[in-house]
């Protein structure tokens, strides 16, 4: 057990029971990720978790908002048994490195922590995979896209990524892209269309949640 843990008990960003930062009756409660949904472009493909609900929803708010970074471990190992599941269905899943979406640097500063590049740690540890988490930069610091409706979030986030063109980790290898949530897809997009620019040969998404609709 964690020193923290003893000091500051954990508490289920689910169902607020004690024991567990995430625990395995909420895990089984997530409801599964919308079949069929297209990716979007340029994505080859994007693989979710789950649909983004309750507790999944409850436990990403946490994750973010609240300070709670301990949920880095078990939403990780959630989205790596997601990664090993459709890696061992999918012929052309193969990847050369784990690429985390940024924050813009005063956004992380302001909440200590980029939850995205800590969800890929956890995931590349796994995984086997290198996390290149200079790999993309957010040039501009966008408002939340949480508090902005469809088409403000879209405008939002257009052109706010840039990659350097070259960079070793990226040219010529297939990267998966991770971010927490995809909501209207503009996000990772941009950040698919920076990683593509610098020299990648293809980018693939994932993350813990896609709109159930």
């Amino acid at each position: 057990m964690h020193l923290l843990d003893l000091v500051f008990p954990p508490r289920c960003a689910g169902c607020g029971r004690g024991g567990h930062w995430f625990c395995s009756a909420c895990v089984a409660l997530i409801s599964p990720a919308p079949a069929r949904q297209a990716p979007p472009e340029p994505l080859a493909a994007l693989w979710a978790v789950g649909a983004y609900e309750d507790p999944l929803q409850a436990a990403i708010y946490a994750f973010k908002y609240e300070g709670k970074r301990r949920l880095a471990g078990p939403l990780g190992r959630l989205l790596l048994a997601t990664y090993r599941r459709q890696t061992r269905t999918s012929a052309r899943a193969g990847f050369d490195a784990l690429v985390p979406v940024p924050l813009h640097p005063r956004r992380q500063a302001e909440r200590g922590y980029n939850q995205s590049a800590l969800l890929a740690r956890v995931v590349g540890r796994g995984a086997g995979l290198p996390v290149v988490e200079d790999a993309l930069r957010r040039t501009r610091d966008t408002p939340h896209q949480a508090w902005l409706n469809t088409a403000q979030r879209r405008a939002n986030v257009v052109g706010a990524f840039t990659s350097e063109k070259g960079h070793p980790a990226l040219v010529d290898r297939k990267i998966l892209l991770l971010d927490d949530v995809c909501s209207t897809g503009t996000t990772l997009s941009e950040s698919a269309k920076a990683l593509l620019a610098a020299g990648a040969k293809e980018v693939w998404g994932l993350v813990l949640a896609r709109p159930a609709r």
